[in-house]
């Protein structure tokens, strides 16, 4: 930053410019030739590993060193930790609240900016509006700022938010981002960044953050589009420099946004590096193009660099090294001279505003897979594209975990990546997302994800008064207010909640967009299982649920629910018993079950019941718990949480619990099932096993259904009895035994020693948790109801066939896993996993092989990991690229696992089982519970369950069955279709063989193949489907599509109506969809789900084609061709997009957009009832195409647009400069031009069209892509409509000069009024042919003629060639009024001699003018506001508070002060000054405290209570009073003889000035006391009073008092109030001392411009007084405006006589000594001393100064010149006299005695005179 010393540089020799090549105008502190790389490159670590150059180190120049910047070596984002205070950005403002601020920064980051941060004037107003209790309109944040908002700010400061991460703190400051700007180097074209300070009657004070450079910005210079109304003081303003006047002292802005925008920072307007801002167009040449961006060269020869983020994406390619683009800078580093430019668009274009939010809608939180890497920037982070080809960047940190060490290569090397998007940044208009699987995984990731009703769980925080702050995450916290923390209000919370503590909530409501949570703790709610009251619409007459009081009325109680649905419960429906005092019987925060009687959703009103309620609980209870324990249902997944599902039972919708550990019997399987089960889904065969008050829990374990089914299950208690065995799982495991719950909600107890047959010494490793077990009752408790049980296998009784089954049971569930995963997944892989069974081959490739295992690939399973362990691939030579045959152990569709045996013995031919013969077995693979065996030398593999009891344990890793490990077994059955035709075998080794009950014989229902013929009965018909159920008592379905001939179809009928529930249907299978099943299967047989066939009915396909082909959904969609015609059937309406989804086929839809649905506007409104569900329409294909599925279909006989015809559209957006902005059907977009809205224009074109409005418009043409439309009726319906007042024009030809034509005002510039006649013809008026009236400026013209005002106008002629037409608004031609009112009061334009005449008189006024212009600005008051003072014990008395420049006044010692204090000759008046809270000018002993007054009255005030009782003193208490009395009454009389001791109080003052009343030292301390205390109004007052009292022959007296008054007001009182003293005092006393005293006063408090005028009245007024133009040159040097001084000089050498000149200059050269520019004092004392060489006084005083100022060599040469002068003999001794004392003091022995030969010299020199 140039320093105070550049600008005012003092004394010395100029310096010398170094050789430069490139000739700019530039301010001195860039040094061309130095480098700032070292820096750069402390900044970016690691940066330069790409360019192993070793940088040079930067030259240290003259001055400050200031360097210009060098390239950086790597482009790389900027991250937050090279974010320093002071760097300068460019940021978009992304939400506003009412105290901040969030900014969007560029690379991603977000600052925020404080309501503090915005200007001084601004934070003033705002402690104003604290301080006073009158609220006036303050412009609030979100008035200053809108989302989207681009401006200039300033990193204030780095903070460390609570969870340790950096936030920073900006600041749009005028005075901290315009801080490297000075008054001298502003110029004309600068676009600034300012707040309006305050508001003037003509325009606004912009606060540009410059000292001593006041900006103004003229109301008509504001022609932002963006705010219209008037700005208000605080208001952010961008504008441009227009004019710069008195060396920057005064500026004119003008703000005009698409100038401000096209602005061009060139190098004539003084931009370098020091300061440069953001934002700032500037045309810049590619330097250097990488892969991670662009350098660039600007501004001639400064460096900036590009990111990668902020090249345009369209145009990467035309990036190349030496081509030209135009940049905004976007950030500035001042330290490290580190410059970010921006290439992209958005930031080019006119306008302040990016789109705060991304085109595709909100997706932050989305969690997005299938993300493919495109590239890779190692310093940055990487770039992604997502599915739907939008790119988003991960930053480096986000590519890994955050404790994870960087592995760039192994992400980039990924082809696909799943992402969540963390946020959309808007300065570099991409979204930002995270790899990190920690992220991807949060449940809640933002206050979107949350919804009212979610039970959540969540970490204490913190208490306050209002409630607790929970933090559910690291982002979400939400607030349980004080009433929710209990079901009760709780006295003392900290109690019961500790911070850290974990607690489950419910949400109340939540509100994303402001971040606000709301929970409630009551238990009765967090564990409601009643429906839930979201919304008005839930709330249906006759449901229940739990709601609580939130305000007791004498009418009834106001009771909420979630999301702030509220009803009244009136008196009457309280309680059976009545009810005459609410507030008695009830208390807020009570929560209750409540009944809906009536709800309005419409009118959010809704009467509710206790009453009911109450009554209704047993009832409700018994609906709500309708299913019974052992029946079969069906549920549907509503929840999945971490310990199972939360369902609800259908058809009722009652809510359940399945908890996991019931999903099977097989531990290992229930996972599995829980992973693959998604919310939606349909769960068939599950049971009721307990139901309760709070909820009712189901299983799906096989094994207990069974049991209950069967009834083998103890109801209650009372039917338990000992030895009954009963079919449970283990509940809790404790160190004594395990707990093993039953159905019905039974419990017992088995000890350690009944657990098994084996010793045990740790219960733990015995059973698992959940898992299914057999158990015995031994004992029984009657009385405290416990019972004992025992789970030994000796003991216990295994039902017939349990292992088979169970074994058969596992598997189906294992495979049901496998489909679900395959239909869900949609992928190809999946579904091919699906397929594979055991025992199959493969062919494979080998991809690795090593010592310990292989892997392998296949054609068919790409992407799936294939491999063999060591032991399958034992004597088998592999080498990678190899083929080999293998055979499937074990598919894991989950993780797409494929484990493989290439054993010889396995992969041989198969040999054929016959039942009962034994086999030796070996153990081939373990799986969870089963293992797969394999039978000697058959090559037969089969699957056997690993425990051969539901008991079994194993106690050490030996007893499990381990891989090849040898068994003997039996076949039951060679090919049992339930193991997919492996063999069901019996196995030894614990458990005897046993043979298969009948009911394991049996197989389930067959599937269907594609083309099957079946027959059944129709079930159920809808609109656009039929439910047939079949032969064998399975399901199909019939689609709309497949009843009826599609030539048959007519439009608007329903084929599904033609069929009759019940009737008999012959159908053929054309495919199957996976379903919940509806029919239930024996116990042995559980299958989630199983395939629907698919039907047709259509006779054509049963009779002709037994060669009936498949055909995928693909070749389906490609079949249709764009605007063919189809039959489809209406399938819904969504009523969120307005869109109508049809269908062609089962498995196609298709979608019709509103406009290619109606012809009408009218429609609009109700689409939905144009047409039924399952209706036939016919409909024209818009577009196709297959993936991503699209099928767009017009129903309005049209599927393009065509030239000349008439479309329905819809009004996106108004734009006075263009008109409408249209969205037509099938993706169509147009424009509207103001001239084609009507064919008789109207004044305000545009008034009744808004947003969303649908019409009908009339196509003109395409061009780049966007329709031409016309509103106009005479082209709509051309037959029915008038004659056009205002014809169209399309070409130039039709116009003929002198023809009267309207049109509208496109804009108004300096060439003149251009006029829109058509949408191609723009016609031009000249000014001087706009208006009769003379106008100075186009501006004049704008304010009345705004975009769209309808003008008349006469072509005055036509260029036909350039298609120019001219054109007059002038009344004469067009014979309507003149454009500009008459009220303006503007001269008339004057033509020939008159002109001439005028043009001479002007040229005489000007000069007059200028100089009456000066003043005028000088007077101009400035408006001062104080806030009020505030009192301090401690402290002197007084505590102001001022701007900080003023602050400096309340010290004691004025001296010390920073404000130059202003030497005063003799003749001044003295002035005074009291050392209190108050400045004057006369040092006093300071005051005492005014607390020491307080403690001395308050003391008094005790005595006189003490007094006050009658009491009986005794006789040495009376002397001792005595004794006080006499030694208080000495002390009085030595205090008031003492004249050193200050008075205390009003009283004590008083009594002295009866005494002097002539002493203004007595009336100021007098008015001091009253300031001590605040008490302005009487300190004013006693000065009033002095005024009056002090003799008028005491002038000098008189004055100080005026003096003090003046001082007074200036501090406490108002502009207005001050004024008015000061006219009194120039009254009453001599008016120079007074003006003198206020400027003074005025230079004192920095008011510089007060100050400035009121010496340009002084030298006026008293233009004779020498002392009044040295007082102003004083305050000019003293301000730094050495050039003003001089100019002051010349004009009071004209002013003064001239026998004064020779003493002002030296005076002013004095001062120029003294403050301003030494060298420039010298020249003027040399001037002068030539022309008045015998002026010896003068030399003696310019020795003087120059012994101070000047150097050794200089004042040696000085004391020469002086002491050769032509005058007396004794000045000149004089002179040596003071040589020889400067050489005793600064000079060396040889240097006195040179003195004294000079003087020797001149005496003989005179001797010799005297003797000639």
């Amino acid at each position: 930053m140039a320093s105070v010393e550049e600008d005012f540089p003092r004394g010395g020799t100029a310096k010398k410019p170094t050789e430069s090549k490139i000739v700019v105008q530039r301010t001195e502190v860039d040094n061309l030739f130095q480098s700032n790389e070292k820096a750069e490159t402390k900044k970016r670590k690691g940066a330069v590993k790409d360019d192993g150059k070793k940088l040079k180190k930067p030259k240290t120049g003259k001055g400050d060193g200031l360097t210009l910047n060098a390239a950086a070596k790597c482009v790389e984002i900027l991250h937050i930790k090279n974010v320093k205070e002071g760097i300068l950005m460019l940021g978009c403002v992304k939400e506003v609240t009412d105290f901040e601020v969030t900014v969007s920064l560029p690379c991603g980051m977000q600052g925020y900016l404080s309501i503090r941060n915005i200007c001084d004037s601004y934070t003033k107003l705002l402690s104003e509006q604290l301080e006073s209790a009158d609220t006036e309109e303050i412009c609030s944040l979100p008035q200053i700022f809108y989302p989207g908002m681009v401006f200039r700010c300033v990193v204030a400061k780095l903070d460390i938010a609570r969870g340790g991460s950096l936030s920073i703190q900006l600041s749009i400051n005028p005075k901290l981002i315009n801080k490297a700007l000075t008054s001298t180097t502003l110029k004309a074209g600068m676009v600034l960044s300012g707040c309006v300070e305050s508001v003037e009657d003509h325009g606004y004070i912009v606060d540009i953050g410059i000292n001593g450079t006041k900006a103004f910005l003229h109301k008509k210079a504001v022609k932002d589009k963006q705010s219209p109304e008037d700005l208000s003081m605080g208001q952010y303003v961008t504008s441009q420099v227009e004019e710069v006047k008195n060396d920057g002292r005064v500026v004119r802005l003008s703000v005009s946004p698409p100038a401000v925008a096209q602005a061009c920072a060139e190098s004539e307007h003084g931009w370098n590096l020091t300061n440069l801002l953001p934002g700032l167009l500037v045309k810049a040449t590619i330097k250097k193009v990488t892969k991670h961006g662009l350098i660039l060269d600007f501004l001639s020869s400064f460096s900036g660099q590009v990111d990668f983020l902020h090249m345009e994406p369209g145009q990467t390619s035309s990036y190349t090294e030496g081509a030209e683009v135009r940049a905004c800078v976007l950030y500035v580093e001042p330290s490290t001279r580190l410059v970010g430019l921006s290439l992209r668009s958005y930031l080019l274009q006119p306008g302040t505003r990016v789109d705060p939010s991304p085109a595709g809608g909100d997706r932050i939180g989305e969690v997005v897979q299938n993300c493919k890497m495109t590239t890779m920037h190692h310093m940055s982070g990487a770039m992604l594209e997502l599915p739907d080809k939008t790119l988003a960047f991960v930053h480096r940190n986000h590519l890994k975990e955050s404790n994870e060490p960087a592995n760039e290569n192994r992400v980039l090397a990924m082809t696909e990546h799943t992402c969540r998007i963390l946020d959309f940044s808007a300065m570099d208009q991409v979204h930002f997302a995270s790899l990190r699987k920690s992220v991807i995984d949060k449940r809640f990731y933002r206050y979107h994800d949350l919804q009212a009703g979610h039970v959540v769980e969540g970490t204490v925080a913190v208490l306050l008064n209002h409630g607790m702050v929970v933090h559910l995450s690291d982002h979400i916290k939400g607030l349980v207010p004080r009433t929710h923390l209990s079901d009760i209000l709780l006295k003392n919370p900290e109690k019961k909640y500790i911070e850290g503590m974990k607690i489950k909530c419910r949400v109340l409501s939540v509100d994303a967009e402001n971040k606000k949570l709301y929970l409630t703790r009551k238990k009765a709610l967090v564990e409601s299982s009643l429906p839930l009251f979201l919304s008005y619409a839930d709330a249906r007459p006759g449901c229940v649920s739990h709601g609580y009081i939130v305000c007791i009325k004498d009418f009834g109680c106001i009771v909420r629910f979630y999301n702030n649905v509220k009803g009244l419960v009136p008196l009457s429906e309280l309680s059976s018993e009545p009810v005459i005092n609410p507030e008695e019987v009830f208390y807020v925060g009570q929560v209750f079950k409540a009944k809906v009687l009536q709800c309005d959703p419409d009118k959010a009103k809704m009467l509710l019941s206790f009453k009911a309620a109450a009554g209704d609980t047993e009832e409700a209870a018994t609906a709500q718990f309708d299913c019974e324990v052992g029946k079969r249902l069906e549920a549907k997944v509503l929840k999945k949480s971490v310990n199972g599902l939360e369902v609800a039972v259908l058809p009722d919708e009652v809510r359940a619990v399945l908890p996991t550990t019931h999903l099977s019997d097989h531990i290992s399987n229930c996972p599995l099932l829980w992973e693959s089960l998604q919310e939606g889904d349909v769960i068939s065969n599950v049971m009721c096993f307990n139901k309760n008050k709070q909820n009712i829990t189901l299983t799906k374990k096989p094994t207990v259904r069974w049991s209950l089914e069967e009834g083998v299950v103890a109801k209650d208690f009372s039917e338990i009895t000992v030895g009954m065995q009963l079919i449970g799982w283990i509940k809790n495991i404790m160190s004594y035994g395990v707990f093993v719950e039953f159905p019905y909600g039974l419990v017992g107890l088995a000890p350690k020693s009944a657990m098994t047959d084996k010793f045990i010494s740790d219960t733990i490793a015995v059973f698992q948790s959940g898992q299914t077990v057999l158990a015995k009752v031994t004992n029984l408790d009657e009385e405290k109801r416990r019972f004992l049980v025992t789970l030994k296998m000796s003991e216990v009784i295994s039902p017939e066939g349990d292992v088979q089954t169970r074994l058969i049971n596992g598997l189906k569930e294992r495979k049901s896993v496998a489909e679900m995963v395959a239909v869900r997944e949609n992928g190809d892989l999946r579904q091919q996993l699906a397929a594979l069974s055991v025992g199959q081959k493969l062919k494979l490739t080998v991809d690795t092989a090593k010592d310990c295992a292989a892997t392998f690939k296949s054609d068919d399973l790409a992407g799936a990991t294939i491999l063999a362990t060591k032991h399958h691939v034992m004597g088998v030579n592999l080498t990678p690229g190899q083929k080999a045959t293998a055979v499937i152990l074990r598919v894991d569709v989950l993780s797409s696992c494929v484990h493989v045996s290439l054993l010889p013995k396995l992969v041989a031919k198969k040999k054929s089982l016959a039942e009962g013969t034994k086999y030796t077995a070996m153990v081939q693979h373990i799986d969870g519970d089963f293992a797969i065996i394999s039978l000697e030398d058959t090559a037969q593999l089969t699957v056997i369950q690993i425990s051969s009891h539901l008991n079994e344990t194993f106690l050490s890793e030996s007893e499990k069955l381990k891989a090849g490990m040898c068994l003997a077994v039996e076949v039951i059955e060679p090919s049992c279709q339930e193991l997919q035709g492996l063999s069901l075998v019996s196995w030894q080794r614990t458990a005897p063989n046993r043979q298969r009950t009948t009911s394991e014989n049996q197989t389930s229902s067959k599937g269907y193949c594609f083309g099957d013929i079946v027959r059944g009965k129709v079930r159920t018909v809808k609109p656009t489907s039929l439910q047939v159920t079949l032969e064998d008592g399975s399901t199909g379905s019939v689609h709309v599509s497949e009843v009826v001939e599609g030539a048959d179809v007519c439009q608007g009928s329903f084929p599904t109506a033609s069929v009759k529930v019940g009737s008999t249907v012959t159908a053929r299978v054309i495919g199957g969809r996976e379903a919940s099943s509806h029919r239930y299967l024996p116990f042995s047989h559980p299958k989630f789900t199983y395939t629907i066939p698919e039907l047709t009915l259509i006779p054509s396909k049963l009779d002709k084609c037994p060669d009936l082909k498949a055909v995928t959904v693909k070749e389906k969609i490609n079949r249709y061709k764009v605007g063919e015609e189809v039959t489809c059937f209406v399938s819904k309406f969504n009523p969120v997009r307005k869109i109508l989804e049809v269908t062609t086929d089962p498995c196609v839809t298709g979608t019709v957009e509103l406009l290619a649905m109606i012809t009408d506007p009218k429609e609009a409104s109700h689409p939905e009832k144009l047409y039924k569900l399952g209706q036939a329409v016919h409909a024209k294909v818009v577009e196709v195409i297959s993936k991503p599925q699209r099928f767009m279909l017009s129903l309005t006989g049209v599927h393009k647009l065509e030239k000349y015809s008439v479309a329905l559209g819809m009004v996106t957006n108004i734009q006075p400069q263009v008109g409408l902005l249209v969205k037509l059907p099938f993706g169509g977009m147009g424009t509207v031009d103001v001239t084609d809205l009507a064919d008789a224009y109207r004044p305000n074109p545009l008034d009744g069209y808004s947003k969303d409005k649908l019409l009908r418009f009339f196509l003109f043409g395409e061009e780049k892509g966007k329709w031409h439309l016309s509103l106009r009726p005479s082209r709509l319906n051309p037959q029915q409509a008038k004659p056009a007042k205002d014809p169209e024009v399309l070409s130039v030809d039709q116009l003929k000069a002198g023809q009267i034509i309207r049109g509208y005002v496109k804009s108004v510039g300096e060439q003149g009024v251009f006029i829109r006649l058509s949408r191609s013809i723009t016609g031009r008026a000249q000014l001087q042919q706009s208006t009769k009236y003379f106008v100075n400026h186009h501006k004049v013209l704008s304010e009345r003629l705004t975009p769209n005002t309808l003008l008349s106008t006469k072509i005055l002629s036509i260029d036909k060639e350039e298609e120019l037409v001219h054109l007059s608004l002038l009344p004469e031609d067009t014979g309507k009024p003149d454009v500009l009112p008459e009220s303006l009061g503007l001269p008339l334009r004057l033509f020939g001699e008159e002109k001439k005449e005028h043009d001479t008189k002007k040229k005489m006024k000007r000069a007059a003018s200028e100089s009456e212009q000066k003043q005028k600005e000088s007077q101009v008051p400035k408006k001062k506001k104080t806030k009020k003072a505030k009192t301090d014990d401690s402290d002197s008395g007084v505590e102001v508070y001022f701007r900080e420049e003023e602050d400096k006044e309340v010290e004691e010692e004025p001296t010390s002060n920073s404000v130059k204090q202003v030497t005063h000759s003799s003749a001044d008046p003295c002035r005074l000054q009291v050392a209190t809270g108050f400045s004057w000018d006369v040092g006093l002993s300071s005051l005492k405290p005014a607390s020491a007054a307080q403690e001395g009255d308050s003391s008094d005030g005790e005595d006189q209570d003490g007094s006050s009782k009658p009491q009986k003193k005794s006789r040495h208490e009376l002397e001792q009073e005595k004794k006080a009395a006499e030694k208080a009454l000495v002390q009085r009389e030595t205090e008031l003889m003492d004249p050193s001791l200050r008075p205390q109080d009003a009283a004590a003052f008083e009594r002295l000035l009866l005494a002097s009343p002539n002493s203004s030292l007595l009336w100021l301390q007098y008015m001091a006391h009253h300031l001590q205390a605040t008490q302005i109004e009487q300190a004013r007052a006693v000065a009033e009073r002095a005024i009056k009292t002090i003799s008028f022959r005491e002038e000098q007296e008189k004055l100080n008092v005026w003096v003090a008054l003046l001082n007074l007001e200036n501090m406490y009182g108002t502009e207005e109030s001050l004024k008015k003293v000061f006219e009194r005092a120039l009254q009453f006393c001599e008016p120079m001392p007074v003006y003198q005293q206020l400027a003074d006063i005025y230079a004192k408090s920095d008011k510089t411009k007060e100050a400035e005028g009121l010496y340009k009245t002084m030298v006026k007024r008293f233009r004779q007084n020498k002392a009044v133009w040295l007082s102003y040159g004083t305050f000019l040097l003293q301000q730094g405006q050495s050039d003003t001084a001089s100019a002051l000089l010349q004009r009071a050498l004209k002013s003064l006589p001239s026998k004064e000149s020779v003493d002002v200059i030296a005076k002013f050269a004095q001062l120029e000594f003294r403050y301003g520019d030494s060298e420039k004092g010298r020249t003027m004392f040399d001037k002068v001393l030539t022309s008045y060489p015998k002026r010896t006084d003068l030399w003696s005083v310019f020795i003087d100064l120059m012994v101070k100022h000047g150097s050794q060599k200089e004042v040696r040469a000085l004391f020469d010149r002086v002491i050769h002068l032509s005058v007396s003999v004794k000045k000149i001794k004089f002179f040596f006299k003071r040589y020889l004392e400067y050489e005793k003091k600064h000079g060396t022995p040889q240097s006195i005695q040179a003195v004294k030969e000079k003087a020797m010299e001149f005496v003989e020199a005179k001797g010799t005179e005297a003797a000639n």
